[in-house]
Formats: C-alpha cells, structure tokens, sequence
C-alpha cells in the first residue's frame, strides 16, 4: 500500500505547477460546492470569529480559504520531489537575524505556531534555513501507509519528526543540544479542563498548555513565526519574539502573548487558516473560571 501511493503521489509531483494548481481550482470547487467537505463547519467558524462581517464577506472567505486548502494539498504532494532550488524560491523568512540572535547566545528556541497555510513547505525549507537542529512535534496518524508517507516527505531535509504522543520521551536525546522546537500551539485541547482559557476572536477559547509550560519550565525564547503567503505558492516567515525569558512571565501570559499575534495573522490573512478544524467545539460553564487565565478579559458569565 505504501510504495503504490508513494509512487502514485511522487509521479503526481512531477507535473508543473501550472497544470497541479488547475487540479487544485477543480478540486475546490468540488470540495466547496459539490461534496461540501465541512462546509458547514468553516462557515460556522467564520460567522463566529467575523460576526461583524455580512453573509457575504463570510462567503468570499470561504471561497478562497478552500483554494487554499486544495493548494496546500497540492503543494505538499509536488515536496515528495521538489529540490532545493524550489524551496529557496517557494519560502522564505524576512527577519532571520531573529534566529542568529538566540543561536549566538547559546540557547535554544520554541516555535509556538498556528494552523496557518505553508506549514509544510516551511517544514522542509527550515532546516537550511536555521543553523539550529530543528524539531517539529506532530500528530500520529492512524494509517500506517500514510503515517510512513508523511514521515519520509517531512524528514527528507533533515526535520527531526518526533511524535506529540512520545515527545517528553522522544525529546531525551536532544536536550543537550541547541535545538529549534516547533510547536502547532492552537491545536484543540483534549479537555476543557486540561486548557488555558481566553478570549480568541470574542469568545471564549481553551488553549492547550503544553507550549507554554515547556518554555517557562526551561525558559526557553518563545517565537511567533506569522506565515503568509505572498502570492499563490509562495510563502514567507515574519518572526514575532513573544518573550526571550519565558521563566520570568506569569502563568498564562505566554500563551496570551500568542493568542494576540494568531489572531493578528488570521486577521490580515482571513482565507489562510484552518477553518476546516472545529476550534470552538468546547462551551465555556463558569465553572472553568479557574483557568481562565486572560486578565484584561472579565471571567465570562455564561
């Protein structure tokens, strides 16, 4: 199974760009108006995080966000066989200083990064593009074929790939080097309990605490990367310092500092997160008012 969707994809990623991204236009409008892949829960997301914006608007964005989606499909199946030429072209990082900084000081850095297009092209560019070792913490799949898949497209430029399941185990071995440790830090929360709260668009949102808790424990510099995307293909990396001495923050300013600039880059760039995933899917009850941890924010009542 593995080596026939393997070759299938690699195959698939030789077509030039041109001809993948007119696949690409099919398939969003497939995915938007025929099959309505969760259709109703982006547009639901949307008219929860734009309430201000008309039926309309809401609808534009939803167009693009599912070109978008489809492009990053396409995109990630043209890495199985794109060389380093394409990824110097493709992405791009507008304040590397940032990195150099920390580097030349000795430490180490985390990544607190959002579902924000571009992430698999960044995954692979990365790595040139940092002298750190770089180590990006993801998610299992259930597939065996699909999990090798993404293993081997994700490590082929020297990602270190460990597993959000494994990781205070699987992380062992580099914790005496100076490693870049990337983190998806908007991912949904296992629990309403086990979360940071705070408002995120107007509502109520449950933020998982791992990120902020590694970086405080090992006050290690936490850094926004804002990925946008220039033009269609191409993406950059704004680097937004959230603090360079985690340690010395109260608990829970961390991840405010970073719900701030997610926010910001979904702002700017409303089609190009991933509204697709059920972010609101838990309900604020006053008795989570332990964990609410936004302090410009009154506790919700309700």
């Amino acid at each position: 199974m593995y080596y026939f969707v393997y070759t299938l994809l690699y195959l698939l990623s030789l077509l030039p760009m041109w001809l993948l991204y007119g696949l690409s236009d099919i398939l969003a409008l497939l995915l938007y108006g025929v099959i309505r892949y969760r259709r109703a829960v982006v547009l639901g997301n949307l008219k929860l995080a734009f309430p201000e914006k008309t039926e309309t608007e809401r609808l534009q964005i939803a167009r693009r966000f599912y070109r978008n989606f489809t492009d990053s499909f396409i995109e990630t199946i043209k890495l199985l066989s794109a060389g380093p030429a394409y990824l110097r072209k493709r992405f791009a990082i507008d304040n590397p200083e940032v990195f150099d900084h920390f580097h030349a000081q000795g430490r180490k850095i985390q990544l607190h990064m959002g579902h924000l297009f571009g992430w698999e092209v960044a995954n692979l560019a990365m790595p040139s593009l940092t002298p750190f070792t770089f180590i990006v913490v993801y998610m299992p799949v259930e597939n065996k074929a699909f999990e090798r898949l993404f293993l081997k497209l994700r490590g082929r430029t020297g990602t270190v790939l460990l597993p959000a399941t494994k990781m205070q185990r699987s992380i062992i071995p580099y914790r005496n080097t100076q490693y870049m440790l990337a983190l998806v830090a908007d991912q949904s929360p296992a629990g309403a309990e086990n979360s940071y709260w705070l408002d995120f668009f107007g509502r109520p949102t449950p933020f998982v605490r791992g990120p902020e808790r590694g970086a405080r424990i090992g006050d290690i510099p936490a850094v926004f990367p804002r990925v946008y995307r220039s033009r269609r293909g191409y993406y950059r990396a704004e680097l937004h310092i959230l603090s360079e001495h985690p340690g010395e923050l109260p608990e829970g300013e961390l991840t405010c500092r970073y719900r701030q600039m997610l926010e910001e880059a979904i702002r700017q760039q409303p089609d190009s997160w991933l509204w697709s995933h059920k972010r609101w899917k838990f309900t604020w009850r006053p008795e989570l008012a332990p964990f609410w941890i936004d302090k410009g924010k009154n506790t919700p009542s309700k």
